[in-house]
């Protein structure tokens, strides 16, 4: 499947996981028992739906070359990368804060 998929987090909790070296998941995920990602094209409708109008996120891109994500019918029959242990951060490449234009919408860098 998709080779880089991307989490969005709250800065602060993403900045305990890099201090903690690894990173268990935040709110839903630890409810769920697995790490919710987006692949690039899910990415924008993810953050329209469960993160309108928050700021204080950082986006971060993971090459799942040696992860084991499992891929699962989600929203609209769409499959969803989910990862069910610990992230190691040697996964992860880049990451970006994201901000918010005037409307209240995050503008996303180029995942393409």
């Amino acid at each position: 499947m998709t080779r880089f998929i991307y989490k969005i987090c709250p800065t602060d909790i993403w900045q305990e996981a890099e201090s903690a070296g690894s990173f268990t998941g935040s709110g839903i995920d630890i409810i769920d028992g697995y790490i919710h990602f987006s692949t690039a094209a899910q990415t924008a409708e993810t953050l329209a739906l469960h993160f309108t109008k928050q700021d204080g996120l950082t986006l971060v891109e993971i090459d799942t070359k040696s992860l084991n994500i499992t891929w699962e019918e989600s929203r609209g029959g769409q499959l969803f990368p989910h990862l069910y242990e610990a992230l190691p951060l040697s996964a992860v490449r880049q990451s970006w804060q994201l901000t918010l234009d005037g409307a209240g919408i995050h503008q996303l860098p180029d995942l393409s």
